[in-house]
């Protein structure tokens, strides 16, 4: 479909009228028409009634702007995506999980910057649902994710295993205790093997955002379980003590891309995520 339909349809909409609808555009108002009918003959079905008041929608006009907004959004962001700047080869556009953006995204963009200097960047950090679905529809190009959803056209690949450790301020504590936990959310599996190894705990404050729980239990006091990549420091600085013999609970890291993806500008960013991940390369 031609983008300028959708932004014609959407045009007489806020407008009310073909005539004004022409004026903002700045075409004739016979074009106007002409795009709208091409449209209506795509559809299938007439979008609007036009009356001396100006033009109203008809049932179907109504279904087409539940999803012309995002048909042009979507346009207009790939536009943006996929023009080259000047003096590179080519446009990656690379995303994460909130929770994986530090460290590990960021020392991945540095890694790209430094070793393929020719390669423009896009950044863009989401949640695991609207992120999925960015790269199932192009607009992100590889990302970094916890359980990613298996779909037709993508292709998973674990880039290594992080584990969920029992931390605390307590120094000394030897086992969960209830009163002080804070409950972080890390998704079906944890719960699942949470659930089996502490069938009696029931806490009353849990969180759905790791960094954000972390802070808590650092400002607040308490135990919780967070990854161990994310909690190294603080056991370094005395802040936080892993609680000994408490059952961790593996937490595996993806690189999620479309299997349309451009392996030539792919394939050599994936050679330095996984070599970071490996530990065998600094960012």
């Amino acid at each position: 479909m031609d983008i300028e339909l959708a932004r014609t349809f959407l045009e007489i909409v806020s407008t009310g009228s073909f005539i004004r609808a022409a004026e903002r555009l700045n075409v004739a108002q016979t074009t106007v028409s002409a795009r709208i009918r091409n449209l209506e003959q795509l559809l299938g079905r007439p979008l609007f009634v036009r009356n001396k008041s100006g033009a109203s929608l008809t049932p179907a006009g109504e279904q087409f702007l539940r999803h012309a907004p995002a048909f042009v959004q979507l346009w207009q962001r790939t536009r943006q995506q996929v023009a080259v700047p000047a003096g590179h080869r080519a446009v990656l556009t690379i995303g994460s999980e909130v929770t994986l953006a530090q460290p590990l995204l960021l020392n991945w963009v540095r890694w790209i910057r430094h070793c393929l200097p020719d390669i423009a960047l896009r950044v863009h950090v989401d949640v695991p649902q609207d992120l999925i679905n960015q790269v199932a529809s192009g607009l992100v190009d590889v990302a970094i994710m916890y359980a990613p959803q298996h779909r037709p056209g993508l292709k998973i690949d674990l880039l290594m295993e992080e584990k969920l450790v029992l931390v605390t301020t307590y120094r000394g504590a030897e086992r969960l205790e209830a009163t002080n936990y804070v409950y972080m959310d890390w998704g079906p599996d944890f719960v699942l093997h949470h659930d089996m190894n502490f069938p009696d705990v029931t806490p009353d404050l849990s969180f759905d955002l790791g960094p954000l729980a972390l802070s808590y239990v650092l400002a607040s006091g308490g135990s919780g379980y967070f990854r161990m990549s994310a909690v190294e420091p603080y056991i370094a600085a005395g802040q936080l003590h892993l609680v000994p013999e408490m059952p961790q609970f593996s937490y595996p890291v993806y690189a999620v891309r479309s299997a349309n993806a451009d392996e030539s500008v792919v394939g050599p960013a994936l050679v330095g995520l996984r070599a970071i991940c490996e530990g065998n390369m600094e960012a």
